[in-house]
């Protein structure tokens, strides 16, 4: 009999323990909180240059002050600005050229990389594409 209880309790221990997180109890139902700073907290416009010069490969095509295939992101910022356009929309798929319609077929191919991206993505190129502007 003793040694059929001492695995069973060796084993509960060890569930109880297990289920601790980090020495703490769960909070079942509750959010969780951080204690983030403001420094842990990536800024939009340092996203957007991360999507800008990664996943996006918007690089390959814009430059910040000049134009190389598509036109240069200060160029895109003021007319943006200006005309009071709707990036995150255009970069969905879902809006008009206003910068240089006569290269939207050349950037149909990467609207199919920005489609893809979440809301808080393209917002975030957005600003970092905004920091352009002079």
């Amino acid at each position: 009999m003793k040694k059929v209880i001492l695995p069973m309790l060796l084993a509960g221990m060890l569930t109880i323990v297990s289920c601790k997180k980090d020495g703490s109890e769960e909070s079942f139902g509750k959010p969780e909180t951080t204690t983030e700073t403001t420094s842990e907290i990536q800024k939009p416009e340092d996203l957007g240059k991360e999507i800008f010069n990664g996943k996006g490969a918007c690089i390959a095509c814009h430059k910040p002050d000049v134009k190389l295939i598509g036109p240069s992101l200060q160029v895109i910022a003021k007319t943006y600005k200006e005309k009071k356009g709707d990036m995150v929309t255009f970069l969905k798929g879902e809006g008009e050229p206003i910068v240089d319609p006569t290269q939207y077929e050349l950037m149909k191919p990467n609207l199919v990389i920005t489609k893809t991206f979440s809301d808080e993505e393209l917002k975030a190129l957005e600003a970092y594409i905004y920091t352009n502007l002079k």
